[in-house]
């Protein structure tokens, strides 16, 4: 900021003021991200786009993902296969030089794709392999741009694979669950647009829940849970599928996406999920009521302060660049299929070990490793 703007005054100088806290609140918060771990379904319809203005003045964030897995620990004569998601391009994403590096010992490692598009590395390690070589590398690279708020406009229909795809339940976002649909009832109630209906349960989530660091990994987004017992309290994904669920028993289609941030240079524990609500005439509008809860907290912000309000407002319609996508759905069966049952969402790494799932948030069990290098 130059001598001439930091001499500013009135209003000029206040907005200044503002946008340098709210900045100085999201930049604390997306550091503080140890604590997330202890460790398209079909539809292709597009995310909103921004201006052409907006897009020029958009943050960017590029960088090579590192995912690094260690299976030597486990005994010979034992088949170990392993899952490392990786990201896909997006509408604001662009991935690209992929690669695996598993060395001699690996009998398959291989680039997969799941049936909702999902992207993958899959690696194994038959039975007679060394177990000193069952380690591999998974890397990418990832451009990733600033969501930025559109103009929201509502007109006509949604179309009929958004209805079909977002509007219904998984094994933990039950939308048809009487106490999901008497809440979000109350909630919209007086609302008759999609946008006034998204914002109500945005603000909801805001004034009701929390977020509880001893919550292991991204908790679970058990979302009859969270609301049948009344305990609002989570980390990203049990707050953001919350908004999801409520969206979708609202006739709002809405939406998550999992991956991980990409603002360390370690960044193992830095997962995060995200989410969307569908506007017919617009598109898909980026959410993230989980980081704001988050600013709340690792900054010991009261909610009714402008600076807490501040962040409320950025992630209303909008996304940081710091993060990258990794898949999107839950109940994900892999590819090829894993023995142990659907995955609740494709976050983290995943491991058998003779057909027995591997624990993620184990670290003693289950050896990986994220980083990120940013270009210069």
């Amino acid at each position: 900021m130059n001598k001439q703007r930091m001499l500013a005054t009135g209003k000029k100088a206040r907005r200044l003021i503002a946008a340098f806290a709210v900045s100085a609140v999201l930049a604390l918060a997306l550091g503080a991200c140890s604590s997330e771990s202890t460790a398209s379904d079909s539809s292709s319809a597009s995310s909103v786009s921004s201006s052409s203005a907006d897009q020029a003045t958009a943050k960017v964030k590029s960088g090579t993902v590192t995912t690094t897995v260690d299976m030597t620990g486990y005994d010979a004569g034992q088949t170990v296969r392993v899952w490392v998601p990786v990201a896909t391009d997006g509408d604001y994403q662009t991935i690209t030089d992929e690669t695996i590096d598993a060395g001699s010992g690996a009998a398959v490692a291989q680039m997969n794709t799941d049936a909702r598009g999902n992207k993958m590395a899959y690696i194994e390690w038959e039975a007679n392999a060394d177990p000193s070589s069952r380690i591999a590398k998974v890397s990418f690279h990832a451009t990733r741009t600033e969501a930025l708020r559109p103009n929201i406009v509502e007109s006509g229909d949604v179309p009929d694979d958004i209805k079909n795809n977002y509007l219904g339940s998984s094994s933990m976002v039950r939308v048809d669950d009487p106490s999901v649909q008497a809440k979000a009832q109350e909630i919209t109630a007086g609302q008759d647009t999609y946008e006034g209906k998204a914002r109500a349960i945005y603000d909801w989530i805001y004034d009701n829940m929390n977020r509880d660091n001893n919550v292991t990994g991204c908790g679970d987004g058990d979302v009859c849970r969270l609301i049948s017992s009344g305990v609002l309290a989570g980390k990203c994904t049990d707050i953001n599928s919350v908004f999801v669920a409520l969206c979708r028993a609202s006739g709002v289609p809405a939406r998550e996406m999992f991956g991980i941030r990409m603002n360390a240079q370690n960044i193992t524990a830095n997962q995060h999920c995200w989410c969307e609500f569908y506007v017919p005439g617009t598109g898909w509008v980026p959410a993230d009521p989980a980081d704001v809860l988050k600013a709340v907290l690792t900054d010991s912000l009261d909610k009714s302060s402008e600076e807490a309000l501040q962040v409320k407002d950025y992630y209303w319609g909008q996304w940081d660049e710091k993060r990258v996508e990794y898949s999107h759905g839950r109940d994900i069966t892999l590819s090829p299929a894993q023995d142990g049952p659907v995955l609740n969402d494709f976050g983290y790494p995943y491991a058998e070990v003779d057909g027995d799932a591997i624990d993620y948030y184990t670290p003693s069990t289950f050896v990986y490793s994220v980083t990120f290098d940013e270009d210069n």
